[in-house]
């Protein structure tokens, strides 16, 4: 947990400013407590999370649930109104802007995105369903992606039109 937390912190700079500097701090401790044997001592470290984890909704409007799986340097560039499942599977260097949703695509349909390394999601985006993003993949601002997108690739759009990265921004 704590070579994560100091990757964090330097992933934003060490500014406690940035709230998803505190989210990220929130989800590692729910993620390292899971490895507490014993379950009497695990116990009030639950309730500790599920406090934190509040308070952070609250405080930032970023709900990011411990359950979901998420790889190193994630970032959460702006503040606000980002949900991602549980079921999530987030690979390293991603970035987060606010309004993004990445999740369920219906509520009695399983399945969440499983999102690869070097991905930049965009403001307002939507990541939903049992979808593969690949690595190094751009997803606009506002993008309803429902498809699954391969590495290398550009998805705009709604719903979003897939299209391959070239020029100067790969």
């Amino acid at each position: 947990m704590f070579e994560h937390v100091r990757e964090d912190w330097k992933n934003y700079d060490g500014d406690l400013t940035r709230q998803g500097l505190w989210v990220m701090l929130v989800y590692r401790f729910g993620r390292w407590r899971y490895r507490i044997g014993p379950r009497w001592l695990r116990l009030p470290l639950s309730f500790l999370y599920k406090a934190l984890k509040l308070a952070s909704q609250i405080l930032t409007g970023i709900d990011l649930p411990c359950e979901a799986q998420v790889g190193r340097h994630f970032t959460i560039e702006h503040f606000g109104d980002i949900i991602i499942s549980g079921d999530a599977v987030i690979g390293d260097d991603v970035t987060v802007r606010n309004g993004v949703t990445i999740g369920l695509k219906r509520t009695n349909e399983p399945g969440s995105p499983v999102i690869g390394n070097r991905v930049d999601i965009g403001a307002g985006a939507k990541v939903l369903g049992p979808i593969r993003i690949g690595d190094d993949v751009v997803i606009g601002a506002n993008a309803v992606v429902i498809t699954d997108v391969p590495s290398n690739s550009l998805a705009v759009g709604v719903p979003a039109r897939i299209k391959p990265r070239t020029g100067a921004g790969r």
